[in-house]
């Protein structure tokens, strides 16, 4: 091309091509709007503040990962609760419904792989840990020769008496639930396909007196036992008495040296809260995953979660949405 001199190009000339530039940027402006105030701020020096509600962002969880929107979107806790399971817990353990929406979220994980603990209600599976069935949401057994002493029996107990009887039985409960099965000693033996104990116990899922009698056999078998070993110690945290809930149904209440009383006898004496707790964390660690309790390294990660938000400071799990979504954000194997 020929490179023409300014000096060649005519007043007329430079007033057409002067017309032409705004022509072209008036086109620009009609295709993509106005420049956003901010943009234009920006430009000159000047900070703009947002105000628009849609343009607002975030403010960042962490600055290791993404964090999912659900961690900062308003969650009703109470509403996984009916009424009067939520009034029996505050009465009981004096966490409110968001603590123990919390603790459900922390045991499920490792659990079921999920933070929605409320679906698994109707939830059974024989998972050959040589325990028999396991149950809802705290995972009650039918037991077997890894478990003697089951709380399964005493659900289905419990679900006959949610449901009305005055002279509630195991028997009864099982009738409820439209299964077969009895009790071998301490073992409750379901005689019914595995095919048909799942859907029996899935229909379950909704049921009222059902989820009442999980409740209340969850607190009877290991939430009563849990809180009374935290208070009296000092202790009254939501974070202390899950971590010690999570230790009992995970791997029994009283007992051997895996339980919660064996790993408690082993984590000191401090009436340092957050002291006695990491030495807790230590202990219960070490047998995590033996016998069966978890497959490995499930376990070591159950427990990280628990010692994660104790070492972030997030003892009374209040206002601890992305904090439980960030330390249960781990690979089960």
């Amino acid at each position: 091309m020929f490179k023409i001199s300014s000096k060649l190009i005519s007043h007329k000339t430079k007033f057409f091509m002067i017309l032409l530039s705004f022509s072209v940027i008036a086109s620009f402006s009609s295709l993509y709007g106005p420049l956003p105030a901010k943009a234009l701020a920006e430009e000159n020096g000047t900070p703009v503040q947002e105000t628009n509600e849609s343009n607002i962002q975030q403010i960042p969880l962490t600055s290791e990962e993404t964090t999912s929107q659900t961690a900062v979107t308003a969650i009703d806790h109470d509403a996984n609760f009916s009424p009067s399971t939520l009034q029996f817990l505050k009465d009981n353990t004096g966490l409110d419904g968001e603590q123990w929406d919390n603790i459900m979220k922390l045991v499920n994980k490792p659990e079921q792989d999920s933070l929605k603990w409320t679906e698994f209600y109707g939830y059974a599976e024989d998972i050959g840990d040589d325990r028999g069935y396991t149950i809802g949401i705290f995972g009650a057994t039918t037991g077997g020769s890894n478990d003697t002493g089951p709380d399964g029996p005493a659900l289905f107990k419990a679900f006959d008496a949610t449901s009305g009887a005055s002279n509630p039985s195991i028997a009864g409960g099982l009738a409820r639930a439209g299964l077969k099965g009895k009790m071998s000693g301490s073992i409750l033996k379901l005689s019914d396909s595995d095919s048909v104990i799942k859907k029996k116990i899935k229909a379950l899922q909704n049921n009222e007196a059902w989820r009442e009698a999980m409740w209340r056999t969850f607190y009877d078998t290991y939430i009563e036992y849990s809180v009374q070993q935290a208070r009296k110690r000092g202790f009254n945290t939501a974070l202390t008495i899950g971590s010690f809930v999570d230790t009992a149904l995970n791997q029994g209440a009283t007992g051997d040296d895996g339980s919660l009383e064996g790993v408690l006898s082993r984590s000191g004496n401090s009436t340092n809260e957050k002291t006695f707790m990491t030495n807790f964390y230590a202990k219960r660690t070490l047998v995590v995953d033996t016998n069966d309790y978890n497959q490995p390294p499930n376990g070591k990660n159950r427990v990280k979660q628990w010692s994660s938000l104790l070492a972030s400071g997030e003892t009374d799990l209040k206002n601890a949405d992305a904090a439980i979504i960030k330390v249960t954000n781990w690979e089960m194997k």
